[in-house]
């Protein structure tokens, strides 16, 4: 199950980039004049056909928000935002080709094929370690930064607690919290931490809802670009899902 697998990749905070459970819907050969129509009803990839073979100084609709994601996954920084367009500039091109080699895809500085279905790819929101976005890390996990940390004597026991508020449609919140207890259970049977589950939502240790676009804690939903979810460090807890991805996939 997507959400299941999801909760695992938030949780364990492993190496980036992230990626889903379920292939990434793929590109189809139709020319880049073209939309592409991707048979996933919760995300609007049509116009990514228009970026395909796109290359140093083409101009396309969208191309900006491109950029944004770039610059999110730690391929552009902050400064290239300025005054932004939809023009494949020299500083994309060099956001695509640091992409590409990170990512092991063949270096073309242009968003071919492969390219384009590995940003298609549903993934975390934690950025890549890149020259921009630096994070401690190790070959199978990766740090907050500064390890942050529940302050209290091991073996320990942490709490959750689901928003009634922020739910979704596509699962009921019986199976939601089945999903968690199975995984709260497979993460507990190998270190000194006990989850139970509390209906306080106040106090709870970790706070899990699902939410669409801007929600208030800095990192927006893209609802286009693939995030999942995202997760905060201890002692905040929070644990974000995307509300407008069908998790019962």
């Amino acid at each position: 199950m997507l959400l299941y697998y999801i909760f695992s990749i938030l949780f364990l905070h492993c190496k980036t980039p992230c990626s889903a459970a379920r292939p990434a819907p793929a590109l189809t050969t139709t020319p880049a004049t073209e939309a592409v129509a991707v048979k996933d009803s919760n995300y609007t990839w049509q116009n990514f056909g228009s970026f395909l073979n796109a290359s140093k100084g083409s101009h396309v609709n969208g191309m900006s928000e491109l950029k944004r994601y770039f610059h999110h996954f730690g391929y552009l920084p902050s400064q290239d935002l300025k005054n932004i367009t939809d023009i494949l500039d020299a500083r994309l091109e060099t956001a695509i080709v640091r992409y590409q080699a990170k990512l092991g895809l063949q270096i073309t500085g242009e968003l071919d094929f492969d390219t384009l279905n590995q940003i298609m790819a549903p993934r975390c929101g934690v950025p890549d370690d890149t020259m921009f976005h630096k994070l401690h890390s190790s070959r199978h996990y990766m740090y907050f930064p500064e390890k942050p940390r529940w302050s209290r004597s091991i073996p320990m026991t942490l709490t959750y607690s689901f928003s009634k508020e922020n739910l979704i449609d596509s699962l009921s919140l019986s199976d939601i919290k089945q999903v968690f207890k199975r995984a709260f259970e497979k993460w507990g049977s190998v270190i000194p931490v006990s989850f139970v589950e509390t209906d306080d939502y106040v106090f709870a240790d970790m706070k899990i809802g699902f939410y669409s676009g801007d929600h208030g804690d800095g990192e927006p939903f893209d609802g286009v670009l693939g995030v999942l979810a995202h997760s905060f460090s201890p002692e905040s807890g929070r644990f974000h899902l995307d509300a407008k991805r069908n998790m019962g996939r």
